[in-house]
């Protein structure tokens, strides 16, 4: 029954909270322990409440998933794991999570409670929506860096940096909905309704609009924040972030991948590479030179 809960709590999607961590890089306070372990502190507890809301989900789609091919080995839908005691498990979490949340920052706990709303909106009616469906799902991204932000004193992090997420999140999400539609196209019927709205050639255009602004907003924010190198080192980053972008256009539009970012992410080589030289190079300029 443990396997089986941490299973439903999904810790694998935990890698999403990385973005708790962009204030507090790129306001210079890798270095600083207090800021260092709100941080830490702060990705395990939004990363309990983002479980809460898988809890709930699978809670409330049983039914749905014991007809799907792929979630019907869900713990729940599996039957691995009973409904009263999920139940439990989400409540528990819940009553432990909030008040630490509290403690670490009021911020913070008022940015985990919308979190939580929103998601649960999103599950219930948000993802039917054609386009808004897409951009909830950016504002999921948004709302991780500024939790992040709450838990610091942040005195150079840039608002460039929302905005950049913001066009970075709506890559993703129209990205995640090609793929799913992709699958559609090769015979899986099951599927959101709300792809209905959708085409290939439609998600193609987001996708490239999106690609394009958010290349664009981060080099506004290498060259035109407060508070950076004076000497624009931080334009040398600016390579990483294109390949990157191409890369993950080039896996869902040409490889047909895609899908959940996490699962994208560690599978390809060459995009690990290219993130992994990206944040070197951004703790060296950062932090060293």
């Amino acid at each position: 029954m443990l396997i089986a809960l941490i299973k439903t709590l999904r810790p694998k999607q935990w890698a999403k909270n990385i973005f708790l961590f962009v204030g507090l890089v790129f306001d210079r306070k890798l270095t600083n322990f207090p800021a260092f372990s709100h941080i830490i502190a702060g990705f395990f507890i939004f990363s309990l409440l983002a479980s809460v809301v898988y809890i709930i989900n699978d809670i409330a789609d049983v039914e749905a998933d014991r007809k799907h091919p792929k979630k019907r080995f869900r713990p729940i839908a599996a039957g691995e794991l009973s409904i009263p005691i999920a139940w439990a498990a989400a409540g528990l979490i819940l009553v432990l999570a909030l008040p630490a949340a509290y403690l670490l920052s009021p911020g913070f706990a008022a940015i985990g409670i919308l979190y939580l709303a929103l998601n649960l909106s999103y599950s219930k009616w948000l993802k039917h929506i054609v386009l808004l469906d897409i951009i909830v799902l950016a504002s999921f991204y948004v709302l991780r860096v500024a939790a992040g932000v709450a838990l610091i004193d942040v005195e150079r992090f840039s608002p460039w940096l929302y905005i950049f997420t913001t066009f970075l999140a709506l890559l993703i999400g129209t990205g995640k909905r090609r793929a799913e539609l992709g699958l559609i196209a090769e015979g899986d019927n099951a599927h959101r309704r709300v792809l209905d709205g959708y085409t290939l050639e439609f998600l193609d255009h987001l996708i490239t609009l999106a690609s394009g602004v958010t290349i664009i907003t981060y080099s506004l924010y290498t060259f035109s924040a407060p508070n950076l190198p004076g000497n624009h080192t931080m334009m040398l980053t600016i390579p990483f972030i294109i390949y990157s972008i191409f890369r993950y256009q080039y896996l869902i539009q040409v490889e047909n991948t895609g899908g959940a970012p996490e699962d994208l992410i560690l599978a390809d080589r060459p995009l690990q590479l290219a993130i992994a030289l990206y944040g070197f190079s951004v703790l060296l300029i950062f932090y060293i030179f």
